[in-house]
């Protein structure tokens, strides 16, 4: 299990800005990244309640403060506004104003006010500490993205079409330390769909949902991110089970449930494990697949790994435009476009899965077998295919499973 990440703390001279503000207002002031993670927080004079205490010690707010501030809108606000406090979940009312600078959000700067009002001259002070507040958290960003943009570039080279550029990326990957050279190297990738969040915030939610496994007990990390999609290489000490990695992949989806509204749809594809970073495209190009899965199959609840794919993989391969009802074998077609279509389906797909036994089959239906061989014999009649026949039974459970990647309503 990674590590849970505590305080993330501000600069020296943004943690001094948020003292002399607190010392002016005679109020706790906090300021916090735009995924609500605790940046700086200055002393508090007995205002303090229990999200602040909560935030202190572990580095962050409990997720469901997190959604509840993110659903005000705070992200995209224009003007300083007043977050309504919630006794149920332990939130005093807090005057809340986006840090912007030069058009981008920085952070969010939050002085508690309990009873929900503060003097013309305390929002007078609050405006002019703003500025240079916002100032030297951008300069603090800027400090920090000029190394993961280094680093964006060497892993995107790593996964890139280019030998002599993979080559590169590798070595320097191990020159400069960035990973270890271990024997147990898997890629993640996350993908979002199309949403009306500001860039800035996907980027910055998706780092949020990664940085945490970039160093644990046992792997170090590293990642690439853009606004709609992000990769995490990591080299394992040790070996890593699928169990694991499936547990990582759904707290990455979970952080993300928290930082993002739903309409970014997030998914998660896991590689294969490699045995060397000459090895990591293949489990990049795993990943992707796995994550194709993962949009395509609900059943898998938005996160696939690929060793689980199991054929699938092969079908997951093709492009989208290829991956389509036209590759449904005709059988399958008109079993499907029949009018019980859906409860042969059904029956067929459990037949196959169940390796043509009848008992097993009955039971897993929850019906008489007497009626599961009526059902089958339709099966049959409606495909003109034989279920004692290998070959036919290929057709069909190949048929099935095709229809089962294909997007909703594609079979007209």
């Amino acid at each position: 299990m990674a590590e849970q990440q505590r305080v993330r703390v501000g600069s020296d001279a943004l943690q001094r800005l948020v003292e002399a503000l607190a010392a002016q207002l005679g109020r706790a002031v906090v300021v916090d990244d735009p995924l609500v993670r605790l940046i700086c927080s200055s002393q508090h004079f007995g205002d303090a309640d229990p999200v602040r205490i909560h935030s202190l010690l572990q580095g962050r707010a409990a997720d469901e403060i997190i959604r509840y501030v993110l659903d005000q809108g705070v992200t995209q606000w224009q003007k300083p506004g007043f977050i309504d406090g919630r006794d149920d979940i332990g939130l005093l009312t807090r005057y809340c104003v986006p840090l912007r600078e030069r058009g981008h959000l920085v952070g969010l700067l939050m002085v508690v006010a309990p009873d929900g009002v503060l003097t013309p001259e305390e929002t007078a002070t609050i405006s002019q500490a703003v500025p240079a507040i916002a100032a030297q958290m951008y300069a603090d960003q800027l400090a920090a993205g000029a190394e993961s943009t280094d680093v964006q570039e060497i892993l995107l080279a790593l996964f890139g079409e280019s030998r002599v550029a993979r080559a590169s990326a590798r070595q320097r990957i191990l020159t400069e330390g960035l990973l270890p050279d271990t024997s147990h190297v898997v890629v993640s990738v996350v993908q979002l769909s199309p949403s009306p969040e500001p860039p800035g915030q996907l980027e910055m939610a998706l780092r949020g949902s990664l940085e945490r496994f970039c160093r644990s007990r046992s792997a170090t990390g590293i990642m690439a991110v853009t606004p709609e999609s992000a990769v995490l290489l990591q080299c394992y000490t040790r070996p890593v089970d699928e169990s694991e990695l499936a547990d990582q992949a759904s707290s990455i989806l979970e952080t993300l449930c928290t930082y993002l509204d739903a309409s970014t749809a997030p998914v998660v594809g896991v590689g294969g494990v490699q045995d060397s970073l000459a090895e990591a495209r293949s489990s990049y190009d795993e990943a992707l697949v796995a994550a194709r899965a993962a949009r395509r199959m609900p059943h898998l609840k938005n996160t696939a790994s690929y060793e689980t794919l199991g054929e699938l993989a092969v079908l997951l391969r093709l492009p989208d435009e290829a991956l389509n009802a036209s590759l449904l074998p005709k059988p399958v077609r008109t079993l499907l476009e029949s009018p019980v279509g859906q409860r042969l389906e059904e029956t067929l797909r459990c037949f196959l899965e169940n390796a043509g036994s009848i008992p097993r089959t009955a039971e897993a239906l929850g019906i008489h077998r007497t009626s599961l061989y009526y059902r089958l014999r339709q099966v049959q009649e409606v495909t003109g295919l034989d279920l004692d026949n290998g070959g036919d039974r290929l057709v069909l459970h190949l048929g099935l499973r095709i229809h089962g990647l294909l997007e909703p309503g594609s079979i007209s």
